[in-house]
């Protein structure tokens, strides 16, 4: 049994019982969870997961809260926030050193102060880097991945390091979804911090006008088809504004589903049930999810698997 007491005694971050998710997530929705624990650094973090493991309870690391859709009933389990305590980013050497804390874009603007390019491209992607790193996330024809030396783990009861050949990176994916993220190591070519920042501000411009980034999201729902963009499909299908309760299929940009105000989880998820079957019914293309689903029953999540 997982005990509030015993925790006490050795974690010296931030614990609370039954908190909701919806205000650590980017959609905005979900469910409380058992437990929402924020570590006070990477020891912190590690004796927390053994302690969790040891009991058979089940634990997510949140990140930002992007890229998720936490259900309305929540998370029986442990909710990990990496923010506050592994946040720290600097170099080592010629390397970039990330913890798993560390937001999106205070890593591209650290690189691109330090005059390194080859992330400017994430720039404007929300989340953190451990996140990214399971992804594998990219944007513009680039990934994370590209320029990852190696990456910290916790896997098996202790820490260890993956060297990139070994980490198993493809399209939105890698070889971490078992693990905990704790660093990665970067290796970045040298470029024009002018250059760069001009980069910076022209993929973000392109976002803000692209993309609805004024409402609650969790950034794009589903993964792109082979020679093809999720979006389009979706569009083709006449769903661009379709709406369910207060979610709706971005008028903007129909691989993104946002929160109009107040809406719920299920209500996300039924548009992401129309989308993927009208797509299907119209093309033979099942769309693939690129969100990942929390707190759902597995015959539930079977429907958009």
């Amino acid at each position: 049994m997982v005990s509030l007491s015993d925790i006490k005694q050795f974690f010296h971050g931030y614990i609370a019982i039954n908190e909701p998710l919806a205000k650590y997530t980017s959609m905005r929705v979900g469910g409380p969870a058992d437990y929402y624990v924020e570590p006070a650094d990477k020891s912190d973090l590690v004796e927390i997961i053994k302690y969790f493991q040891k009991n058979n309870f089940p634990s997510l690391m949140l990140g930002r809260g992007s890229n998720l859709l936490v259900s309305d009933e929540g998370l029986r389990g442990a909710a990990i926030n990496l923010e506050a305590g592994l946040s720290t980013i600097q170099m080592e050497g010629e390397l970039v050193r990330a913890e798993a804390g560390v937001h999106m874009p205070k890593f591209v603007d650290f690189c691109i102060q330090n005059g390194l390019q080859g992330v400017e491209m994430l720039a404007g992607i929300p989340g953190s880097v451990g996140g990214a790193v399971v992804m594998n996330a990219g944007a513009h024809g680039g990934e994370i991945s590209d320029h990852i030396v190696e990456v910290e783990v916790f896997r098996d009861g202790e820490i260890r390091v993956v060297p990139k050949d070994d980490a198993q990176f493809a399209y939105r994916k890698s070889g971490f979804t078992r693990d905990v993220v704790l660093s990665a190591r970067f290796s970045l070519p040298n470029g024009d911090k002018e250059e760069l920042s001009r980069k910076r501000r022209e993929i973000i411009l392109k976002r803000n006008l692209t993309q609805p980034l004024s409402l609650p999201n969790s950034g794009s729902m589903f993964k792109n088809p082979s020679g093809t963009f999720a979006a389009k499909l979706i569009e083709q299908a006449g769903l661009k504004g379709k709406r369910v309760g207060n979610a709706q299929i971005s008028e903007k940009h129909a691989n993104f589903i946002v929160n109009l105000g107040g809406a719920k989880a299920s209500d996300v998820f039924t548009l992401l049930d129309i989308a993927r079957r009208t797509v299907h019914q119209n093309t033979g293309i099942l769309l693939e999810l690129e969100v990942k689903l929390i707190g759902f029953s597995d015959h539930v999540k079977k429907q958009v698997a």
